[in-house]
């Protein structure tokens, strides 16, 4: 039996599922700073927060760009 060509479907959504993981960090490393940032001066917390929201909003659309080439460059789009 040959095992490969059984092999079938879409190597984009692993590719975005390995992907993935970095946004994920990147996330949590914006808010990590920011739970650090707030703890260190309390009174700095809504001077901070729109950054975090900017920082997240950036990371997150960098996540679906790479969703939206891989299924670019797949060719399904």
């Amino acid at each position: 039996m040959d095992y490969v060509a059984a092999v079938e479907g879409s190597t984009a959504a692993i590719g975005y599922g390995l992907a993935a993981i970095g946004p994920g960090i990147g996330v949590g490393l914006v808010f990590a700073a920011y739970i650090q940032s707030t703890a260190r001066q309390p009174e700095s917390s809504r001077m901070t927060l729109p950054y975090v929201w900017i920082g997240f909003a950036v990371i997150e659309a960098l996540a679906l760009l790479g969703i939206a080439f891989g299924f670019i460059w797949q060719g399904n789009l």
